[in-house]
């Protein structure tokens, strides 16, 4: 950060409108303001802060007023407080390798004796670097920005931290603190904290612990996220559970596979010993036997039936000719009969008939009766019963019916005798107990083992059955939950990974706090040493400088190791020590801020002020806004100091009006008028 201008109008004692350019060249880093007592240089001095800061600059001379307070009395006493005062402050910033230009203006006014108005109004030229990288001065382009201005108090906090500005710019009496060993404890402790950026890791911290805080879910929320938990890890539980069953299934599976294949192997070779037959050994006897008993009555009903006419079937055709003697025999019977009826019959009928035509019928009559007697004549008569035939009908019937029977018992009888000669053979064919035992006890064992595989893979798959079951069901639940308090578990792990990370951010800031804390008073100790034993008459006096990291006091040590009482120090040399830290801490900062330094040199005597001059002013910025008294900085000292100086001004006080005018110029370069 350098400053580049400054612009006072009705500010304090300064009347109308008074500027100076703040400007430093290459090697040329001081602006050297030359004022005495009482002529504005501390008001200088407040106007930046103030310009920067407004409410929240640690101005001189504000004491304990309220701001409206302040500000309505910096008005020049001379000028229209209706018209007000204003401070335009131009400096440029580094950001992001880019230098920027900024111009900000804070005015105020009364409007009535109550009512105090203030403004501030900000103008930026982003682009001033890349325009100004050939070294030469050009002309901001700055562009009023609305959002800037309405926000400057947290844009100039990220810009220069209030607390580094109060040690970038320092008077009289910010020396004096930090000269007071007792004092310059919390000075130190807040300069590291705050210049070396140690104080933003803390608030880092801080401000995690309040995100962790905040991060809450109600009762409700709280309740359905442990039951959603809950069901996911019963969940976990269930997947875990399924997926060892099925691997155990599987493993039975294959237990199983190899039981069955071995058991076919026995299975096998017990077929081949005959092991089957062995087995129904008693059942073929039975077969047997039951056979044998069904043969024996087949033979024996056969035998009943030979008993019979059944025999007689080897007769069939004398019994056929039996037949036909008897249909002759009863017809010559019948025809022997009808003869003599005929005769009457006819001789009835020539009776009835007249004499002519007797002659004629008589013939024909006798012709009929001459036939009918030829066949009532036989050549043999058995004399047979006239109850033949029917006998031999029914002899006929028996016959048929006995063939019939006997046909079906052969062929059962045949059967019977097929069945029997295959059982035989079969019982012919079992082996001895002997020599199918072993096998058939390893077949028994394994069909026992297989038996054992089958239940317990029948109880895997049951398991793995009820766990797709109950783990469906706890995922369907499980679903309607998410589904149902999405926006609660997306919550609850945000809020969960926020307090987890959270924690882990704070755990390493405060590793890279104590460690960023470790390494800037190392380096702190180191630079400030130096600055002391550069600007300190007494080169041997101070050997060894360490700063506490609890307790941020400083202990001075001399050559031998044995610790130096500041109070020995004589004030000047507290002074220089002061000095020292400021310098020390601007060097570990990396000389990136300004120094405002107002009434440097009270109570140093003239080889103090000298070593200041020679090695402290030159080098303690890349901008250093000299404030002196022309006693502090008298033309001996100037003349040491002038190749170091890009401007000179002095604060020209009038003591009749009570204001404060700037001109060009230190008081030897400008001439015995500008002295007071």
């Amino acid at each position: 950060m350098l400053l580049r201008k400054i612009t006072l109008e009705e500010f304090g004692a300064y009347r109308g409108t008074q500027s100076l350019d703040l400007t430093t060249k290459k090697n040329k880093p001081i602006v050297l303001i030359g004022g005495l007592n009482g002529c504005g240089k501390t008001t200088l001095l407040d106007a930046i802060q103030l310009a920067l800061f407004g409410p929240r600059a640690r101005c001189s001379g504000r004491g304990g007023k309220s701001y409206e307070t302040y500000l309505r009395e910096s008005i020049n006493r001379q000028a229209d407080p209706t018209r007000g005062a204003q401070i335009v402050l131009e400096f440029t910033v580094t950001v992001d390798g880019t230098e920027h230009y900024y111009k900000v203006v804070r005015s105020w006014h009364t409007s009535g004796k109550t009512t105090l108005k203030e403004f501030v109004n900000a103008f930026v030229d982003e682009e001033y670097g890349s325009r100004a990288k050939s070294g030469r001065r050009v002309e901001p382009e700055l562009k009023y920005s609305r959002v800037l201005s309405q926000e400057w108090a947290d844009h100039i906090e990220s810009l220069l931290p209030l607390e580094v500005a109060s040690l970038s710019f320092f008077d009289g009496e910010k020396i004096e603190s930090l000269a007071d060993p007792e004092r310059a404890a919390s000075v130190i402790e807040s300069a590291i904290h705050s210049l070396l950026g140690v104080s933003t890791v803390q608030q880092l911290r801080t401000d995690l612990l309040a995100l962790q805080r905040r991060q809450k879910l109600s009762d409700e929320e709280q309740h359905l996220m442990d039951k959603i938990r809950a069901e996911e890890q019963e969940q976990q539980t269930a997947d875990a559970a399924l997926e060892n069953a099925e691997q155990q299934a599987a493993q039975r599976n294959s237990e199983l596979g190899k039981a069955r294949r071995a058991l076919e192997t026995l299975e096998a070779a017990y077929k081949q010993e005959g092991g089957n037959l062995f087995e129904r050994r008693v059942e073929i006897e039975r077969e047997h036997a039951e056979i044998s008993a069904r043969l024996a009555e087949i033979r024996s009903s056969l035998i009943q039936l030979a008993a019979g006419p059944l025999p007689l079937l080897l007769m069939g055709s004398h019994l056929k000719e039996l037949r036909t003697q008897a249909g002759r025999e009863r017809t010559a019977a019948e025809s022997h009969q009808v003869l003599g009826v005929l005769e009457e019959r006819d001789q009835w009928l020539l009776d009835m008939l007249p004499a002519e035509a007797k002659t004629a019928v008589m013939g024909k009559l006798e012709v009929d009766r001459a036939k009918r007697a030829k066949s009532a004549g036989l050549k043999v008569n058995l004399g047979l019963s006239p109850d033949t035939i029917p006998q031999l009908s029914a002899l006929d019937e028996a016959l048929s019916r006995d063939q019939a029977r006997a046909v079906e018992l052969l062929q059962q009888a045949a059967e019977a005798a097929d069945e029997r000669v295959q059982l035989e053979r079969q019982l012919a064919g079992v082996p001895a107990k002997s020599k199918v035992e072993a096998i058939q006890k390893e077949r028994e064992d394994q069909l026992q083992e297989v038996a054992r595989l089958e239940r317990e893979y029948e109880s895997n798959l049951n398991s793995v059955d009820e766990l797709k079951r109950r783990l469906a069901y706890v995922s369907a639940s499980l679903q309607r939950a998410h589904e149902e308090f999405v926006r609660t578990k997306v919550k609850a792990e945000e809020v969960e990974r926020i307090i987890k990370y959270s924690e882990k951010a704070r755990k390493t800031l405060d590793q890279f706090g104590d460690a960023l804390l470790k390494r800037h008073i190392s380096r702190l100790e180191v630079a400030m040493l130096t600055s002391f034993q550069t600007l300190m008459r007494k080169q041997g006096l101070v050997t060894d400088l360490r700063i506490d990291t609890d307790k941020f006091t400083l202990t001075l040590a001399d050559t031998d190791g044995d610790p130096i009482d500041p109070g020995r120090l004589s004030a000047g040399e507290r002074q220089l020590l002061a000095v020292s830290l400021l310098w020390g801490l601007m060097k570990v900062a990396g000389n990136h801020l300004p120094s405002v330094i107002d009434t440097p040199l009270g109570r140093l005597d003239s080889r103090h002020r000298e070593h200041l001059v020679d090695r402290y002013f030159p080098y303690a910025s890349d901008q250093v806004l000299l404030l002196s008294t022309d006693e502090e900085i008298d033309e001996y000292l100037l003349g040491r100091l002038k190749k170091s100086v890009a401007n000179t001004y002095t604060l020209v006080h009038d003591d009749t009006t009570f204001t404060t005018s700037v001109i060009e110029g230190y008081w030897w370069n400008v001439g015995a008028s500008n002295v007071a």
